[in-house]
């Protein structure tokens, strides 16, 4: 993906501009408008500027001038309009990173009239002139697209003048609003790439005749995520999670997040990626003070490393000898779903930095427990597939549900997945599959094609069936050794030189790998994880030139989530209770295509007849995830975690079936407690854990409370007021926490409270509440600021117990977070 734009090295002096009071674009570079307004800038003592539209690319152009005006004092005022959204999001976040809330900047808010003026107002200490003509703030409008523009001041023409002037004046101050965070970011989650801007964008293209230099600079949704990572920084926050689909630039993002930052870490999976990513963060940082840490090789000492997660995650890595904990002022964890392995854990437990940034394209419910404690439940920025593709960030997908013969109904998923060898049964030798998947190839013409396989044998069997029909194809797999194999990096070259047309791969392109003129990706095997489904379909979802769409061939029979796709195209998480009637009312993202064979549909409404109950699915889900757990009983998070997202949604709309609401006696019917929990289960620990399961939490107020009484494991029968303001203030402390806590407006007014108000907030809000409706467990106790029933000292004393009330306590605080995540 190209994160680059264009910086002019010729300056005004060496072009010899002289001033012009007409501008009519063209090759001439004395008749731009750009260079003019330049002039005016360099010497106004106030700017007012009002356009129809702003674009990022003119927005860019005109940075530099705006800075140095605010510098010297210069009072700078912007009207735009947001009509048709041709004014971009990126253009106004932009404004906002660059220069802060210096400008006052807003959209015309009358409805009722169109809104198209197109003028530059200049103030100076002698006069005040006005240009007025047809340029908006675009790259063409201010350089050789032909636009026509008129500049007079009030010396010449000072009625004239005046009414200008003054019509801005009332449009300003009566006809519109102020673009505040709120505005921006409600706006920017609304925007749709207009169909016009294709061809805006057509014209927005650098002059070919300047002289040009490469620079790399965050654009679209990449300016977006920067705004909202340093408004997050700016209440608090020591760490973040990005929520960005595949194809949109995490990388690029990153780079230039940390570009600030002296020393950088940049943690992943997979070799590729820390190969690419060094390429990207060399093009931000203009430097080559970086290295690797890896199974090749060791590099410290290092402004930026690029580590493998399998060799740095190791403990004797993980010492002063190598990185002291605070080397790293800046931590990126690369697929940050993956944080929840114990190698990733200690890098992320070992270090401190300054700030750490978690990159995913994960579907909406975040993987669970440790993906919101590793990032303090902090979600600055999210845009989803279909946010992406809306925005005009990635390209369109031209879907095709072809229905497969294939019969999965024999085999049986194990820990979710279908075993390989049971695939391989399925698929080898099927000359019949072959044919249709060969067919549909051919249907859709493709320069470059990538196919997702079940097994080695597999690809390989579909790269030499394709060569055989005359497709010049190769298998990509790890360890590769077969006739048709073929190493990743020489296959992609291959593949962008069209030397074949067609790569076939196993777990090798799901995640980092970028081949951005992809045309067509064929799903050639069940997928039953959404988040690999929807890494898949971006990996042919980047822009490229040239390409309009992708061309997505997915090849279903009858197996298990064989109806999920529509709601995954769609951008939804989970099926939830629709069922296959409904997939002609569903929504796609702009200018997408979705089209499944009619027999499809009719194999969707069977399964949909044969589906269980959702009772029997609920627990049906619950042994799926114990085998996951190779056979340990799952807790709430670790069933949180592991759940299918559409059964996870359904819970929570239907308290009755919902497990997390009662889970021991979920556990209790199914004869899943151990002895130990049994003895809780048949007394009153039972009912104080039931309590703090189901207490009303519209805010999580009550959960520091909870975390006082439990006290790492060694539970209290009452609690101090000391004790109170510790883990209150530890809770609220912790990243942005202190945005829940009552009528406090910004971060430094939250730092200001003394620890008396933190303790008088305690005691008035959950303290009282939980006394109030506790059950008569909380109490009043001398001495202390709350207290529990004596007749519970035994059992809290019980592992089982101390094991619950831990369990309850995070799920229910992970859970509020989520919610709020969700919401907001």
């Amino acid at each position: 993906m190209a994160q680059f734009n264009f910086a002019e090295k010729s300056e005004i002096e060496e072009l010899h501009i002289e001033p012009t009071d007409v501008m009519t674009g063209d090759r001439n570079k004395s008749r731009y408008l750009l260079y003019q307004l330049k002039l005016s800038m360099a010497r106004a003592k106030q700017i007012d500027i009002i356009v129809s539209f702003l674009m990022e690319s003119g927005v860019r152009m005109l940075l530099s001038d705006l800075k140095a005006a605010l510098q010297r004092g210069v009072r700078i005022r912007i009207l735009t309009g947001n009509y048709l959204g041709i004014t971009q999001p990126s253009a106004l976040y932009l404004l906002k990173k660059e220069l802060g809330d210096k400008v006052e900047l807003r959209f015309y808010s009358d409805k009722g009239r169109s809104f198209h003026p197109k003028s530059y107002i200049f103030h100076y200490d002698n006069m005040s002139e006005i240009y007025i003509g047809s340029s908006n703030i675009s790259r063409s409008a201010l350089t050789s697209g032909i636009e026509w523009n008129y500049r007079f001041n009030n010396n010449q023409d000072s009625q004239n003048f005046n009414l200008f002037y003054d019509t801005f004046e009332d449009l300003f101050k009566n006809h519109s609003y102020v673009i505040n965070d709120a505005e921006l970011k409600e706006y920017s989650k609304n925007w749709h790439k207009p169909a016009v801007a294709k061809d805006l964008a057509r014209y927005d293209q650098t002059d070919p005749d300047t002289k040009v230099e490469v620079l790399f600079q965050p654009r679209g949704a990449q300016i977006e995520a920067l705004c909202a990572l340093e408004n997050s920084r700016a209440e608090g926050a020591v760490r973040g999670l990005v929520h960005a689909a595949t194809g949109v630039g995490k990388t690029y993002l990153a780079a230039f997040d940390s570009a600030k930052y002296e020393r950088v870490l940049f943690v992943a999976h997979r070799e590729e990626i820390l190969k690419q990513a060094a390429v990207s963060f060399k093009n931000v940082r203009h430097s080559d003070d970086y290295g690797f840490f890896d199974g090749k090789q060791k590099d410290t000492g290092k402004s930026v490393i690029f580590a493998s997660v399998a060799t740095l995650g190791r403990s004797e890595y993980l010492t002063e000898e190598h990185f002291a904990p605070d080397y790293f002022t800046y931590l990126v964890i690369d697929e940050f779903h993956h944080a929840v392995t114990d190698q990733y854990q200690r890098i992320v437990n070992y270090f401190k930095p300054q700030f750490m940034l978690g990159l995913t394209a994960t579907p909406e419910r975040m993987d669970g427990k440790s993906i919101y404690e590793i990032c303090d439940y902090n979600v600055p920025y999210e845009i989803t597939l279909k946010e992406a593709i809306n925005k005009g960030a990635l390209v369109p997908f031209h879907y095709y549900g072809i229905y497969d013969e294939t019969d999965y109904s024999t085999l049986k998923l194990v820990k979710g997945r279908y075993n390989e060898n049971d695939l391989n049964d399925k698929y080898i030798g099927n000359v019949k599959r072959y044919d249709l998947i060969y067919k549909y190839y051919k249907k859709y013409h493709s320069k470059r094609a990538l196919g997702f396989c079940s097994s080695r044998m597999h690809a390989e069997e579909m790269a030499k069936e394709f060569c055989r029909r005359g497709v010049k194809s190769v298998a990509v797999y790890s360890n590769a050794d077969g006739e048709f194999s073929e190493e990743r990096n020489v296959a992609i070259e291959q593949l962008k030189n069209q030397e074949i047309k067609v790569i076939f791969s196993v777990d090798m392109f799901n995640e980092g790998v970028d081949i951005a003129s992809l045309d067509m990706v064929m799903f050639l095997r069940p997928t039953e994880s959404p988040t690999v489904f929807l890494q898949q379909l971006g990996r042919g979802l980047r822009i490229s030139k040239g390409k309009e769409y992708v061309n997505v061939l997915d090849f279903i029979g009858n197996y298990e989530k064989a109806g999920r796709a529509p709601f995954l195209l769609n951008g939804s998480a989970c099926v939830g209770e629709r069922t296959a009637y409904d997939y002609s009312e569903i929504e796609y993202p702009d200018d997408c295509i979705v089209d499944f064979d009619m027999r499809l549909i009719d194999l969707f409404r069977e399964m949909d007849k044969k589906s269980l109950s959702i009772q029997e699915r609920i627990k049906q889900e619950y042994y799926r995830v114990k085998e996951l757990l190779d056979g340990k009983v799952p807790t709430r998070m670790e069933l949180f975690t592991n759940m299918d997202d559409n059964i996870y949604e359904y819970c929570m709309k239907h308290s009755k079936e919902n497990p997390f609401k009662r889970y021991m006696d979920f556990l209790y019917e199914i004869h899943e407690l151990s002895a130990e929990e049994l003895q809780v289960y048949s007394g009153i620990g039972r009912e104080f854990l039931q309590l703090i399961e189901t207490t009303d939490m519209q805010k999580v107020y009550k959960m520091p409370i909870l975390y006082s009484f439990y006290n790492e494991g060694d539970v209290r029968l009452a609690v101090t007021d000391d004790e109170v303001v510790e883990n209150w203030k530890k809770f609220f402390d912790r990243g942005t926490n202190w945005k829940d806590f009552p009528k406090v407006t910004s971060y430094e007014e939250y730092r200001k409270i003394t620890d008396k108000q933190h303790l008088s907030k305690a005691k008035s809000m959950p303290i009282k509440f939980l006394k109030a409706s506790g059950k008569g467990f909380f109490i009043d106790k001398d001495g202390y600021a709350l207290g529990i029933r004596d007749e519970l000292a035994d059992v809290i004393k019980v592992d089982a117990f101390k094991h619950q009330m831990k369990d309850i306590i995070e799920y229910r605080t992970m859970e509020y977070y989520r919610r709020r995540y969700v919401e907001n």
